[in-house]
């Protein structure tokens, strides 16, 4: 696929880039560029992300990094198992353990919430940062819910990182997470409370709260385009009705033109 130009390998992770290092360097140029492009692309458009992530895979399919990025390209389009497959190849490169909650996530997407819980309570779970702590704690969540488990789903998410008024990257997201837990358990009062809270701390725009806040309350946005749109839908007086209103009239007129030659004819039969 084309890269536009101005792309260049130099915005690519240093820590990737540190990766890299092992390709010959018109390769390793070659591949930083798509792999900067998966990055630009992967939330606005993630079909073309995917696209390049695969151009990356069949230059350096031995990269942790590449393996990565496809694995997050293939998961953005929902190609779940092919997405497990390529974190799985990740991690086996590198020996970490920060793509286990994706992982785990992969295996709901394919329909395998059990296999997302077990992994949950595996050890690899304790070695996770608090991100990732709390990034397995809203699979498992999901994975609860997943399986009709709402109480068990309401509970996992309950924790130090919820309850605390710090603010983190994964904060709206957790407190979001959990209001609409309780929103689908039928505890509105409290639901609300917390998509609220979950708003508070959403300076990216990370979530829907505010939507799901004016839904709870009966509120409702009137689109003015559509409206103008509405108004103009040829209404008496406009264009359209216009030329009705001339055809109309040229009829009438031709009528009255069909009605004095009647007249006449009457007239000269009379003579």
């Amino acid at each position: 696929m084309p890269i536009p130009p101005e792309v260049t390998g130099e915005e690519i992770d240093p820590d990737v880039r540190q990766e890299l290092m092992s390709l010959p360097k018109g390769l390793a140029e070659d591949v930083s560029r798509n792999l900067v492009m998966v990055a630009q692309l992967i939330d606005e458009d993630p079909e073309k992300a995917y696209e390049y992530s695969r151009v990356a895979l069949r230059l350096a399919s031995r990269v942790a990094a590449v393996r990565e990025a496809a694995g997050f390209a293939a998961y953005a389009t929902q190609k779940y198992s092919e997405a497990l497959a390529e974190f799985r190849a990740a991690r086996r490169m590198s020996g970490g353990v920060e793509l286990w909650p994706v992982m785990a996530d992969c295996e709901r997407g394919l329909g395998r919430p059990e296999r997302a819980l077990a992994m949950a309570g595996e050890p690899e779970t304790q070695k996770l940062d608090k991100a990732g702590q709390v990034e397995m704690r809203l699979v498992a969540a999901g994975a609860r819910r997943d399986l009709g488990q709402l109480d068990a789903a309401i509970v996992t998410l309950q924790s130090p990182e919820l309850a605390s008024s710090a603010v983190h990257p994964w904060t709206a997201r957790l407190r979001y997470a959990y209001a609409d837990a309780l929103l689908a358990a039928g505890r509105d009062r409290e639901a609300r409370e917390w998509f609220a809270k979950a708003l508070e701390a959403d300076k990216d725009g990370a979530t829907d709260a505010s939507d799901r806040l004016a839904e709870m309350d009966g509120v409702e946005f009137v689109d003015a385009f559509d409206e103008d749109e509405d108004e103009s839908d040829a209404p008496e007086g406009s264009e359209a009705s216009d030329v009705i209103d001339v055809e109309l009239d040229l009829d009438e007129d031709e009528d009255d033109e069909d009605d004095e030659e009647d007249e006449l004819d009457r007239d000269g039969d009379k003579g």
